[in-house]
Protein backbone atom coordinates (compact mmCIF):
# COMPACT_ATOMS: atom_id res chain seq x y z
CA UNK A 1 0.00 0.00 0.00
CA UNK A 2 2.86 2.25 0.67
CA UNK A 3 4.47 1.82 -2.61
CA UNK A 4 1.26 2.56 -4.19
CA UNK A 5 0.91 5.61 -2.10
CA UNK A 6 4.32 6.52 -3.42
CA UNK A 7 3.08 5.92 -7.07
CA UNK A 8 -0.13 7.93 -6.95
CA UNK A 9 2.08 11.10 -5.40
CA UNK A 10 4.34 10.85 -8.31
CA UNK A 11 1.87 10.85 -10.88
CA UNK A 12 0.40 13.83 -9.20
CA UNK A 13 3.34 16.07 -9.43
CA UNK A 14 4.11 14.42 -13.03
CA UNK A 15 0.80 15.45 -13.99
CA UNK A 16 0.74 19.05 -13.42
CA UNK A 17 4.70 19.84 -13.80
CA UNK A 18 4.96 18.61 -17.26
CA UNK A 19 2.60 20.92 -18.14
CA UNK A 20 3.30 25.07 -18.58
CA UNK A 21 1.44 26.68 -15.76
CA UNK A 22 0.50 29.04 -18.25
CA UNK A 23 -1.41 26.62 -20.53
CA UNK A 24 -2.73 25.02 -17.46
CA UNK A 25 -4.80 27.41 -16.06
CA UNK A 26 -6.12 29.43 -18.84
CA UNK A 27 -7.58 26.13 -20.30
CA UNK A 28 -9.41 25.79 -16.70
CA UNK A 29 -8.83 21.94 -16.70
CA UNK A 30 -12.21 21.09 -15.86
CA UNK A 31 -14.19 23.31 -17.76
CA UNK A 32 -14.91 25.98 -14.91
CA UNK A 33 -16.33 29.45 -15.90
CA UNK A 34 -14.15 32.65 -14.70
CA UNK A 35 -16.57 33.74 -11.90
CA UNK A 36 -14.52 32.95 -8.57
CA UNK A 37 -14.80 33.58 -5.32
CA UNK A 38 -11.03 33.33 -4.42
CA UNK A 39 -7.94 34.61 -3.83
CA UNK A 40 -5.62 32.88 -6.57
CA UNK A 41 -4.63 35.04 -9.11
CA UNK A 42 -4.64 31.73 -11.39
CA UNK A 43 -8.39 30.94 -11.28
CA UNK A 44 -9.46 34.36 -11.87
CA UNK A 45 -7.53 34.63 -15.12
CA UNK A 46 -8.99 31.39 -16.53
CA UNK A 47 -12.11 31.55 -19.23
CA UNK A 48 -15.19 29.62 -19.90
CA UNK A 49 -15.04 27.14 -21.77
CA UNK A 50 -18.50 25.92 -23.32
CA UNK A 51 -20.14 22.80 -22.25
CA UNK A 52 -19.13 19.42 -23.80
CA UNK A 53 -21.54 17.72 -25.63
CA UNK A 54 -22.91 15.34 -23.51
CA UNK A 55 -22.26 11.72 -23.68
CA UNK A 56 -24.64 9.10 -25.27
CA UNK A 57 -26.35 7.70 -21.95
CA UNK A 58 -26.44 11.43 -20.59
CA UNK A 59 -30.16 11.77 -21.59
CA UNK A 60 -31.50 8.36 -21.41
CA UNK A 61 -34.96 8.26 -22.85
CA UNK A 62 -38.07 7.82 -20.42
CA UNK A 63 -39.45 4.98 -22.62
CA UNK A 64 -35.98 3.04 -22.39
CA UNK A 65 -35.49 3.96 -18.79
CA UNK A 66 -38.90 2.59 -17.92
CA UNK A 67 -38.66 -1.05 -19.50
CA UNK A 68 -35.01 -0.87 -18.66
CA UNK A 69 -34.72 -3.91 -15.70
CA UNK A 70 -30.92 -3.16 -14.74
CA UNK A 71 -29.33 -1.45 -11.54
CA UNK A 72 -28.45 2.12 -12.42
CA UNK A 73 -25.09 3.02 -11.87
CA UNK A 74 -24.63 6.76 -12.25
CA UNK A 75 -21.80 9.07 -12.72
CA UNK A 76 -21.78 12.64 -11.34
CA UNK A 77 -19.61 14.79 -12.30
CA UNK A 78 -18.03 17.27 -14.49
CA UNK A 79 -16.52 17.59 -17.70
CA UNK A 80 -14.35 14.76 -16.68
CA UNK A 81 -17.79 12.57 -17.03
CA UNK A 82 -19.13 14.59 -19.76
CA UNK A 83 -16.36 13.75 -22.16
CA UNK A 84 -15.29 17.09 -23.29
CA UNK A 85 -13.62 17.36 -26.35
CA UNK A 86 -14.67 14.02 -27.29
CA UNK A 87 -17.28 12.52 -29.76
CA UNK A 88 -20.41 11.32 -28.26
CA UNK A 89 -19.83 7.32 -27.04
CA UNK A 90 -16.15 8.16 -26.13
CA UNK A 91 -16.19 9.62 -22.58
CA UNK A 92 -15.39 7.30 -19.99
CA UNK A 93 -18.98 6.61 -18.31
CA UNK A 94 -19.57 4.83 -22.23
CA UNK A 95 -16.40 3.01 -22.47
CA UNK A 96 -17.75 1.88 -18.39
CA UNK A 97 -20.72 0.25 -20.03
CA UNK A 98 -18.62 -1.29 -23.16
CA UNK A 99 -16.93 -3.32 -20.41
CA UNK A 100 -19.66 -3.74 -17.96
CA UNK A 101 -21.40 -5.48 -20.89
CA UNK A 102 -18.65 -6.93 -21.76
CA UNK A 103 -18.26 -9.05 -18.58
CA UNK A 104 -21.74 -9.46 -18.13
CA UNK A 105 -22.88 -7.29 -15.91
CA UNK A 106 -25.95 -6.25 -16.12
CA UNK A 107 -25.98 -2.50 -14.90
CA UNK A 108 -26.92 0.91 -17.00
CA UNK A 109 -24.75 3.57 -16.69
CA UNK A 110 -26.39 6.82 -16.66
CA UNK A 111 -24.37 10.32 -17.42
CA UNK A 112 -24.91 13.01 -15.60
CA UNK A 113 -21.79 14.88 -16.09
CA UNK A 114 -21.83 18.20 -16.95
CA UNK A 115 -19.05 20.30 -18.25
CA UNK A 116 -18.26 23.37 -15.49
CA UNK A 117 -20.24 21.92 -12.77
CA UNK A 118 -19.04 22.78 -8.99
CA UNK A 119 -20.11 20.75 -5.85
CA UNK A 120 -22.82 23.49 -5.53
CA UNK A 121 -23.74 23.10 -9.09
CA UNK A 122 -24.35 18.93 -7.86
CA UNK A 123 -26.17 19.18 -4.64
CA UNK A 124 -28.96 21.44 -7.00
CA UNK A 125 -29.50 19.11 -9.22
CA UNK A 126 -28.98 15.43 -7.15
CA UNK A 127 -33.01 15.56 -7.62
CA UNK A 128 -31.74 14.14 -11.54
CA UNK A 129 -30.14 11.22 -9.68
CA UNK A 130 -31.75 10.42 -6.93
CA UNK A 131 -35.05 9.88 -9.86
CA UNK A 132 -33.01 7.15 -11.22
CA UNK A 133 -32.96 5.19 -8.02
CA UNK A 134 -29.19 4.12 -8.19
CA UNK A 135 -27.39 1.59 -6.58
CA UNK A 136 -24.11 2.92 -7.04
CA UNK A 137 -22.96 6.35 -7.67
CA UNK A 138 -19.70 7.30 -8.90
CA UNK A 139 -19.26 11.02 -7.28
CA UNK A 140 -16.89 13.45 -9.64
CA UNK A 141 -17.01 16.61 -8.47
CA UNK A 142 -14.78 19.36 -6.57
CA UNK A 143 -12.52 20.03 -9.35
CA UNK A 144 -14.18 23.24 -10.41
CA UNK A 145 -13.95 24.55 -6.71
CA UNK A 146 -10.31 23.83 -6.45
CA UNK A 147 -9.65 25.73 -9.90
CA UNK A 148 -11.89 28.34 -8.56
CA UNK A 149 -10.21 28.66 -5.27
CA UNK A 150 -13.42 28.54 -3.65
CA UNK A 151 -13.39 27.83 0.43
CA UNK A 152 -12.41 24.26 1.06
CA UNK A 153 -15.06 24.16 3.78
CA UNK A 154 -17.89 24.65 0.96
CA UNK A 155 -17.10 22.17 -0.95
CA UNK A 156 -16.30 19.39 1.52
CA UNK A 157 -20.33 20.43 3.06
CA UNK A 158 -21.08 20.24 -0.36
CA UNK A 159 -19.42 16.91 -0.98
CA UNK A 160 -21.33 15.06 2.41
CA UNK A 161 -23.93 16.28 1.58
CA UNK A 162 -24.23 14.33 -1.64
CA UNK A 163 -22.35 11.52 -0.05
CA UNK A 164 -25.20 11.07 2.88
CA UNK A 165 -28.33 11.49 0.33
CA UNK A 166 -27.22 9.41 -1.72
CA UNK A 167 -26.69 6.90 1.06
CA UNK A 168 -30.07 8.11 2.72
CA UNK A 169 -31.78 6.98 -0.64
CA UNK A 170 -30.13 3.23 -0.82
CA UNK A 171 -27.00 4.19 -3.00
CA UNK A 172 -23.22 2.96 -2.62
CA UNK A 173 -20.90 5.88 -3.25
CA UNK A 174 -17.73 5.60 -4.91
CA UNK A 175 -15.60 8.76 -4.27
CA UNK A 176 -13.54 9.83 -7.14
CA UNK A 177 -10.51 12.52 -6.05
CA UNK A 178 -8.61 15.18 -7.83
CA UNK A 179 -5.77 17.51 -7.36
CA UNK A 180 -4.95 20.88 -8.46
CA UNK A 181 -1.60 22.67 -10.04
CA UNK A 182 1.22 23.46 -7.58
CA UNK A 183 0.31 27.71 -8.27
CA UNK A 184 -2.54 27.33 -6.00
CA UNK A 185 0.04 26.84 -2.95
CA UNK A 186 0.99 23.88 -0.89
CA UNK A 187 -1.51 24.11 2.23
CA UNK A 188 -4.60 25.24 -0.07
CA UNK A 189 -4.06 21.46 -2.54
CA UNK A 190 -2.80 19.76 0.90
CA UNK A 191 -6.36 20.79 1.91
CA UNK A 192 -8.20 19.74 -1.21
CA UNK A 193 -6.67 16.50 -2.14
CA UNK A 194 -7.53 15.73 2.19
CA UNK A 195 -11.17 16.40 1.79
CA UNK A 196 -11.55 12.96 -0.22
CA UNK A 197 -9.55 11.26 2.06
CA UNK A 198 -11.35 12.49 5.17
CA UNK A 199 -14.51 12.37 3.87
CA UNK A 200 -14.14 8.31 2.33
CA UNK A 201 -13.11 7.12 5.67
CA UNK A 202 -15.75 9.00 7.82
CA UNK A 203 -18.73 8.10 5.92
CA UNK A 204 -17.04 5.03 4.75
CA UNK A 205 -16.97 5.37 1.19
CA UNK A 206 -14.36 3.50 -1.50
CA UNK A 207 -11.74 5.98 -2.77
CA UNK A 208 -9.84 6.47 -6.20
CA UNK A 209 -7.42 9.45 -4.77
CA UNK A 210 -6.83 10.61 -8.32
CA UNK A 211 -9.15 9.57 -11.29
CA UNK A 212 -6.56 10.44 -13.63
CA UNK A 213 -3.67 8.63 -12.32
CA UNK A 214 -3.25 5.92 -14.49
CA UNK A 215 -3.70 8.17 -17.42
CA UNK A 216 -0.11 10.24 -16.35
CA UNK A 217 2.65 9.42 -19.08
CA UNK A 218 5.52 11.45 -19.46
CA UNK A 219 4.75 12.29 -23.24
CA UNK A 220 0.70 12.98 -21.81
CA UNK A 221 -0.41 11.20 -24.78
CA UNK A 222 -3.75 10.20 -23.01
CA UNK A 223 -4.72 13.48 -22.69
CA UNK A 224 -5.93 16.40 -24.64
CA UNK A 225 -4.33 19.70 -25.71
CA UNK A 226 -5.49 21.61 -22.40
CA UNK A 227 -3.49 19.10 -20.24
CA UNK A 228 -6.00 17.55 -18.61
CA UNK A 229 -9.47 16.23 -20.20
CA UNK A 230 -8.73 12.14 -21.48
CA UNK A 231 -8.55 11.81 -25.09
CA UNK A 232 -10.68 8.58 -26.23
CA UNK A 233 -8.02 6.36 -25.08
CA UNK A 234 -7.59 8.00 -22.26
CA UNK A 235 -11.02 7.92 -21.28
CA UNK A 236 -10.90 4.03 -21.79
CA UNK A 237 -8.05 3.84 -19.38
CA UNK A 238 -9.97 5.87 -16.77
CA UNK A 239 -13.15 3.46 -17.51
CA UNK A 240 -10.77 0.83 -16.35
CA UNK A 241 -9.70 2.40 -13.15
CA UNK A 242 -13.29 3.00 -12.52
CA UNK A 243 -14.59 -0.03 -12.99
CA UNK A 244 -11.78 -1.48 -10.66
CA UNK A 245 -13.40 0.44 -7.79
CA UNK A 246 -16.65 -0.12 -8.36
CA UNK A 247 -16.45 -4.02 -9.50
CA UNK A 248 -16.29 -4.86 -5.47
CA UNK A 249 -20.11 -3.70 -5.45
CA UNK A 250 -21.01 -5.24 -8.40
CA UNK A 251 -23.61 -8.13 -8.88
CA UNK A 252 -24.25 -9.48 -12.30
Amino acid sequence: MEAIGRLEERNRLLYWNLKYLWLIAPALALGACSNSHNDPSAAKQAPALAPAAPASSANPGAAAAATDSRKVLVVFGDSLAAGYGLDTGQSFPDDLQRKLDAQGYRWRVVNLGISGDTTEGGVSRMDSALGLKPSIVLLELGGNDGLRGLPLTVTRANLQTMIETFQKAGARVVLAGMTLPPNYGADYIRGFEQIYKDLAAQEHVPLIPFLLADIVTSDLRYLQRDGIHPTAQGAEIVSGTVLRAVKPLLTK
